[in-house]
């Protein structure tokens, strides 16, 4: 299994189920877990007149009184757990992401809550999508609310591409741990030959890591992330394992269209490599 999980928190949030998720993720590898939450000091662009200093130390005040609490959620979950805990307060005049990315060289996988009711952002201090495409790590991407991740029926979304092929390097910890694996690549009907053809041969690749895994071949008949939406209902998966796909565009990263909808809508926890 992985040996660090990072798990980023919001400082203003209640982060208890995702911290149940950590926790029982970390005592299932034995893994040492660190806890990081990111906040921004209030800076302004320009002075204006008859603002005084006190605002800015109001500021960093309610920041460290978030941060502490925050800290205090962290350590809490854990009080009767094994696993051994460090903890991250970044305050930062940079943009939060920026130095929330740089943390990932830590670990060897991230766990964070989406709230897929607003927005990929989730008006929270982490977005996502950024830290996806930046942090060179997979992403456990749990939704709202979640504090459950049995990962026992688990869907590969295939298709024969360098981030579906890190993606399911990422996530063998967890394809190695599940009942059920089923990899599915949904192709135009004219290729669907050339996909069964290299789903035989992923499925032959993660036989040889021990992992016994179906093969699901499927036209296109709809949008790709509609089709694997409905495919994880109708199989019962309790987790999808992603390359997610996109690429940076002057200093902002455009997804595509299934990356985004695992990020945005899907109320399946999600496991994202680019």
């Amino acid at each position: 299994m992985y040996s660090t999980l990072l798990v980023c928190l919001e400082p203003s949030r209640d982060n208890a189920p995702l911290l149940k998720i950590t926790r029982n993720l970390a005592e299932r590898s034995d893994a040492f877990v660190i806890g990081v939450a990111a906040s921004r000091i209030l800076q302004l662009a320009y002075s204006v007149r008859g603002l005084t200093g006190d605002i800015f130390e109001l500021d960093r005040q309610e920041i460290d009184r978030n941060m502490e609490a925050a800290e205090k959620e962290f350590r809490a979950a854990f009080q009767h757990s094994q696993s051994h805990l460090e903890w991250r307060a970044v305050v930062t005049t940079d943009p939060p992401m920026t130095q929330l990315a740089s943390q990932t060289r830590s670990a060897d996988l991230l766990v964070v809550e989406a709230d897929h009711s607003e927005s990929v952002r989730g008006g929270s201090t982490i977005d996502i999508s950024d830290l996806v495409m930046r942090s060179g790590r997979p992403v456990l991407i749990v939704p709202a609310g979640t504090d459950e991740l049995p990962a026992q029926n688990v869907i590969v979304a295939w298709k024969n591409a360098r981030e579906a092929r890190r993606a399911i390097t990422d996530g063998l910890p967890f394809l190695k741990a599940a009942n059920r694996v089923l990899v599915v690549e949904i192709a135009d009907a004219n290729r669907i030959a050339k996909a069964r053809e290299s789903l035989a041969d992923v499925v032959t690749w993660l036989k040889r890591h021990g992992v016994e895994a179906e093969a699901m071949a499927v036209p296109e008949t709809a949008d790709h992330a509609l089709q694997l939406a409905a495919i994880a209902i109708n199989e019962a998966a309790d987790l999808i394992v992603a390359g997610a796909y996109g690429h940076s565009r002057l200093q902002e990263w455009a997804l595509g269209g299934v990356t985004y909808d695992l990020l945005l809508r899907s109320s399946i926890p999600a496991l994202l490599s680019h």
